[in-house]
């Protein structure tokens, strides 16, 4: 199970599932991968991964992407949650958290992503960006897109 118990959605929290017909360790990999976040990513917003990434996330490990909302921009985050093969969480400068966990099912694996701002130094501005109502699609294009990946090798748009 999680750290973190999932807890209903509110303004700053928004939660999507899917379950994925594919092994719970090879579904953490991909995530664990900061290479295949572009890859992943329903929002459009993750473009590239930045120089100096590791190439495999882990407890402490920071990695910047570029990306894109509005305008071209770089960020860098900071794994704070991690125990593999069951959970990893990410956060940024703002203190909003991204958080994947996985959980074996008789069908395959439940992936539960979780965008947790409710500790965000700066919520004003992620409600005038239109968060979290955004959220929720990205991240359900996400988990789509993951689990594209994990079961083809590919992702389709």
């Amino acid at each position: 199970m999680a750290a973190n118990p999932i807890e209903p959605d509110s303004k700053y929290l928004v939660t999507v599932r899917r379950t994925i017909a594919a092994d719970r360790q090879a579904l953490f990999d991909i995530v664990a991968d900061p290479a295949q976040h572009p890859v992943i990513d329903g929002s459009g917003s993750v473009r590239a991964l930045r120089e100096g990434a590791p190439p495999r996330l882990s407890l402490g490990a920071t990695f910047g992407m570029d990306m894109h909302l509005a305008a071209n921009y770089q960020i860098v985050n900071r794994v704070v949650e991690f125990r593999e093969p069951e959970l990893i969480a990410w956060r940024h400068f703002n203190g909003h958290l991204w958080r994947y966990t996985f959980t074996e099912v008789p069908d395959g694996t439940e992936v539960v992503e979780q965008w947790d701002a409710r500790t965000a130094k700066n919520k004003i501005g992620l409600i005038l960006l239109g968060f979290p109502g955004r959220n929720r699609t990205g991240m359900t294009n996400t988990l789509r897109r993951l689990d594209q990946l994990a079961t083809t090798g590919a992702v389709q748009d």
